[in-house]
């Protein structure tokens, strides 16, 4: 669904991706993941639309991605951006009628079909109920549901996420990302979505891509991308990588972690003895 090709992207004379290739298949969850200044957000920008590259190419179902109108782009792909930005007076039903506007007419009424595209994105984020809230009383977690559930009213079958997870709890990370993960697998949505937490991309990814310095240092399943040595070389900090203990994920911790944690394990299996 998503194909970059060589991808050299500039702010003024500043590169800030430099000769990235990646792709994302259809039904795939693709992480990318990196310090900061790697060049994450700007992907995402890029594969929009709203950065136009220095050079190279983004095939998007198989189309040039800078031949495509801003509509055609916009059935698509959808973006859930990095921070809420979200009108605080309107309704969650409301806002989630925005991700309509790429089939609306040039007057801009809805019609039957995108009020039950809402109605199936609120019942989908589990906001059903809310839909008659205003969007500044709600929490971190719900606005960033309603950002989901505007997406998803787009229909489109890209999904394109920066760093979703931002200033969220733990409970309410999971929550997201799960719902996230199991909509990708019954729509068959494509997915490209940033995290700064690495073990999170470990557990959410079917792919992830690393970058370091705008190029692409690493990309392939997390237990081959998420090692200690690829680690230690992009973050420039000792790291130790083990198995999760449930999941059987990478699970990246800071060194000497590890051994407290395997000290836990086996005191944990004295008591149980």
């Amino acid at each position: 669904m998503i194909t970059v090709q060589s991808l050299s992207v500039a702010y003024q004379e500043r590169l800030v991706l430099q000769h990235l290739d990646l792709t994302v298949e259809k039904g795939e969850i693709l992480v990318v993941v990196g310090p900061n200044g790697a060049g994450k957000s700007t992907l995402v920008r890029a594969i929009s639309g709203v950065l136009p590259p220095r050079a190279g190419n983004i095939w998007v179902d198989g189309r040039d991605l800078w031949r495509l109108s801003p509509s055609g782009r916009a059935r698509l792909m959808a973006v859930v951006p990095q921070a809420r930005q979200l009108p605080a007076a309107f309704t969650v039903y409301q806002t989630v009628l925005l991700g309509r506007t790429p089939y609306l007419s040039w007057l801009g009424n809805a019609g039957q079909r995108d009020h039950a595209a809402v109605l199936l994105a609120l019942e989908r984020t589990r906001l059903s109920q809310l839909a008659m809230r205003r969007v500044g009383e709600l929490s971190g977690g719900e606005q960033q549901r309603v950002l989901l559930a505007r997406a998803l009213a787009q229909e489109a079958p890209i999904l394109l996420l920066d760093e979703p997870t931002t200033h969220l709890d733990l409970h309410h990370q999971s929550s997201f990302l799960n719902l996230v993960r199991t909509l990708a697998r019954k729509q068959n949505l494509t997915v490209l979505m940033v995290l700064h937490d690495l073990n999170l991309a470990g557990l959410y990814a079917d792919r992830v891509a690393l970058l370091a310095e705008g190029r692409l240092f690493a990309m392939g399943k997390a237990g081959e991308v998420l090692t200690a040595e690829n680690l230690r070389a992009v973050y420039g900090v000792p790291v130790t990588v083990i198995p999760h203990p449930q999941y059987g994920t990478p699970l990246v911790l800071p060194d000497g972690h590890a051994n407290i944690l395997e000290k836990s394990s086996q005191v944990s299996a004295l008591d149980a003895a």
